[in-house]
């Protein structure tokens, strides 16, 4: 809030609607919460925000919130970051085949310069959600840039043959950075975004991982033809890495001058009761054990696993899927993986704008899975029939939606587990989502060695198709939309007994602010 009159205008509209409703308390009426909340306009569904223990639980005056411009620089500078380290994920696997030829190794080999992102990810997440909640989210992005500019320089001198060892050393540190990331988007969208916006942003957010896979499918077939002579191929790739590591050495020095922590003043109401609580109200340790005894939230964790761990699979393995059934097409296939990057970050950006207007979580959610898994069907089927603009219409609609799905769940998951922390929630998402890429990389990679492609993805038919399941069976409770809402209406009621008793608007103001 900038100013009385914003704010005066706010009141006015509460009561306006308050009023028209017949809902405006009287007399002992005003005496709780609960007698006023239950007449709000709630909406409908499985994520109506009815009023729960939580909304009793503790009351809150309404506090200063404000919106800085500068929102936007960290916003860009983060995307920044994890763009640098998405494209790092694939610069090896959209031309597998080429370094399998380069380095002489076989498809696991290959596959593991992916996988140990994931592999990576699992027993480090819980000492980075520490280090989030005790540090800050700036000594965690500081701390991740290095990571992955130190990475990057490794891998500048591994462009040999007998340097393998080598280059996956230098993706294993790029990896350490990836577990830095993933939780972020989640956690800097409530620390510096208002409530109507929290959804887009944490979108805005995952769209720079999803741009960093994007130009990792596009560029590395680009700067990496498929060439016969050894040393003019150690050269290009020798560019590749060099243009990594410059990259990620500029957004490393503008994440250490620029990034900051957090505002001055909170966003939101919900930001701002969070920074009221006391450092020996939050507990590490109880917060996670809460989180595992939270059952629609640990299903979320098994869905959303299912379904971006699907995504990892098809990304790592594209180039083997192609090539098997349009040999030599190394550029469309980095083509394709495009289209379906492209398309889900529009997918993502539409999702979290629907959600910021309709806050309808579970159904979203649900919708977007089967129709994931609509567009798996049809990709699965369509690979096959030896028309590559069919494989990028099918590739585009499953993108859409698998990788729109993205800042669904975690979003999902800040409404599921409020007043927890949110790099925590996120980091047990990932989590899930690594565990589950690893199984099905490697158990999709043997199916494709043995039955072929088709086989494949029917495999991962299967496992979207319980992860569907799974996500109707999640029971939708919006505890931070309760929270932002619990506010609103202690000080509409509170503001309606000082208006009838005479109080003048700028009195009250000062005595709701204090």
């Amino acid at each position: 809030m900038n100013s009385q009159d914003e704010l005066s205008h706010e009141w006015a509209d509460s009561l306006d609607k308050a009023r028209v409703n017949d809902c405006t308390p009287t007399g002992k009426e005003r005496n709780s919460l609960r007698e006023y909340a239950h007449c709000l306009p709630l909406g409908d569904g499985d994520d109506t925000l009815e009023p729960s223990a939580i909304d009793t639980a503790r009351l809150f005056p309404l506090m200063e919130t404000r919106l800085y411009k500068r929102r936007w620089v960290m916003l860009f500078i983060f995307s920044a970051y994890s763009m640098s380290n998405a494209f790092m994920w694939l610069q090896y696997g959209i031309i597998s085949n080429i370094f399998m030829r380069f380095y002489s190794i076989g498809t696991l080999a290959i596959d593991w310069l992916s996988m140990i992102y994931f592999l990576t990810y699992i027993p480090l997440i819980l000492p980075v959600m520490w280090l989030l909640d005790n540090r800050g989210i700036r000594d965690v992005v500081v701390v991740g840039s290095a990571y992955n500019c130190i990475g990057a320089w490794i891998k500048t001198g591994s462009a040999d043959p007998s340097m393998f060892a080598l280059t996956f050393f230098g993706q294993f540190v790029c990896s350490v950075a990836t577990v830095y990331i993933l939780g972020i988007p989640s956690r800097l969208a409530s620390l510096w975004f208002g409530q109507q916006e929290v959804s887009t942003a944490c979108s805005i957010g995952v769209l720079g991982n999803q741009l960093g896979i994007a130009i990792g499918f596009l560029v590395p077939p680009i700067l990496v033809p498929n060439v016969d002579d050894m040393d003019e191929l150690a050269h290009h790739i020798s560019i590749m890495f060099y243009i990594s590591a410059g990259m990620a050495t500029a957004i490393l020095v503008l994440v250490v001058i620029v990034f900051q922590e957090k505002p001055e003043i909170p966003p939101s109401q919900a930001q701002a009761q969070a920074r009221n609580m006391q450092p020996d109200e939050y507990s590490y340790t109880a917060s996670i054990l809460s989180l595992l005894r939270n059952k629609p939230f640990m299903l979320l964790v098994v869905s959303y696993g299912l379904n971006v761990g699907c995504f990892y699979a098809i990304s790592t393995l594209l180039n083997r899927m192609i090539i098997e059934h349009y040999p030599g097409e190394e550029v469309n296939a980095g083509r394709i993986g495009l289209t379906i990057v492209i398309a889900g970050m529009a997918g993502s950006l539409i999702c979290g704008i629907w959600l910021d207007k309709t806050k309808t979580y579970k159904q979203t959610t649900l919708a977007v899975y089967i129709l994931s898994l609509t567009g798996m069907l049809a990709y699965t089927f369509t690979l096959n029939l030896g028309h590559l603009w069919v494989v990028f219409v099918t590739a585009g609609v499953l993108g859409f939606f698998m990788t729109g799905y993205l800042p669904l769940g975690f979003e999902y998951a800040v409404e599921l587990t409020y007043p927890e922390s949110e790099g925590t929630s996120s980091g047990l998402l990932n989590c899930s989502a690594q565990i589950f890429g690893i199984i099905f990389t490697i158990a999709q990679g043997k199916i494709m060695d043995y039955w072929g492609t088709l086989a494949g993805n029917i495999f991962l038919c299967i496992f979207l198709l319980i992860g569907t399941v799974v996500t109707g069976f999640i029971k939708s409770d919006l505890r931070r939309q309760k929270a932002n809402q619990q506010v609103e209406v202690q000080t509409v009621s509170t503001i309606t007994a000082d208006l009838e008793r005479g109080i003048s608007p700028p009195e009250i103001l000062k005595e709701v602010r204090l």
